[in-house]
């Protein structure tokens, strides 16, 4: 497996940003799209904790994606101010994600804005996530198709990127945008074809922004606990027609076939992704 490094910009204009990154599908991070956000200084850990600890939040284990009834489900709930302060004092595998704390505080969006260096961006969706050192997340994509501008805050978080087509060689699930490899430690023998994909990586610090393209494959990993906040935009009619297909697919066959056959489904699913990369260095060979 071979992963460049993201290139690092600033003061980009919208014409060079289109032609360069988001026409060409090229992961960028961005380092001042947050230099005149007030949540860029304003938003730490003890403004967070005094103002909205009171909410009560739903948390992600390691076992999401375990099949059966907890399928893609919180494993629990938690004080917002108390899961501050565990994933800002210690390791836990605990997360949250696709959260939108806006729907509770919605004067928070009042502290970012949309980046200016392309439209059609969705008001309704910005969504934050949180992790605790360590945690990571499943190599995915996300099911709507998006443009995503991830921003991070306070602390560090290692990013690793594919585009769509190095799909080939991740061992993507059927009717599903995930793949279960593992990038911190690849498993070469295991998933042979991982050994093949070409990648991007990145280090995200505070206030930095990475842009990731729709489609675009995407593991995180908390270097230390923090949390990041992402903005998404659609590209095209186009990409808002694939993102509707993924969600029909992961609601309506996935999730079903799931409740039908629980873990059996499960083992399907990682039969089918291991043919297809075999298929794929067969005819590499």
């Amino acid at each position: 497996m071979k992963l460049i490094p993201i290139e690092r910009v600033s003061g980009i204009s919208p014409g060079e940003f289109q032609e360069k990154y988001l026409k060409t599908k090229t992961p960028v991070v961005l380092t001042d799209i947050t230099s005149d956000w007030p949540a860029k200084d304003k938003w730490t850990w003890d403004f967070l904790r005094d103002n909205y600890g009171h909410l009560e939040v739903p948390l992600y284990s390691k076992d999401y994606h375990k099949p059966g009834k907890g399928y893609m489900s919180p494993a629990k709930k938690m004080k917002f101010g108390d899961y501050l302060t565990l994933i800002q004092n210690e390791p836990t595998d605990y997360r949250m994600f696709l959260y939108n704390i806006f729907e509770h505080a919605p004067e928070l969006v009042h502290d970012f804005s949309t980046p200016g260096v392309m439209g059609g961006f969705m008001s309704k969706y910005p969504f934050m996530f949180f992790g605790g050192a360590g945690s990571t997340v499943n190599l995915h994509y996300d099911i709507d198709y998006s443009c995503v501008f991830h921003t991070h805050f306070q602390t560090e978080k290692e990013c690793i990127l594919f585009d769509q087509e190095q799909s080939v060689y991740l061992y993507n699930h059927p009717f599903t945008v995930q793949s279960h490899v593992d990038l911190l430690n690849p498993d070469y023998e295991r998933f042979p074809a991982l050994e093949k994909a070409t990648g991007y990586r990145t280090i995200l610090k505070h206030g930095e922004t990475l842009f990731m393209p729709m489609g675009c494959w995407h593991f995180m990993h908390y270097v230390t606990g923090g949390y990041s906040l992402s903005l998404r935009a659609n590209a095209s009619l186009l990409t808002r027609a694939r993102g509707l297909m993924n969600i029909t697919r992961h609601f309506v066959v996935d999730k079903g076939m799931n409740k039908i056959m629980g873990s059996k489904w499960k083992s399907l699913k990682e039969e089918i992704a291991v043919k297809r990369a075999d298929k794929v260095l067969e005819t590499a060979e």
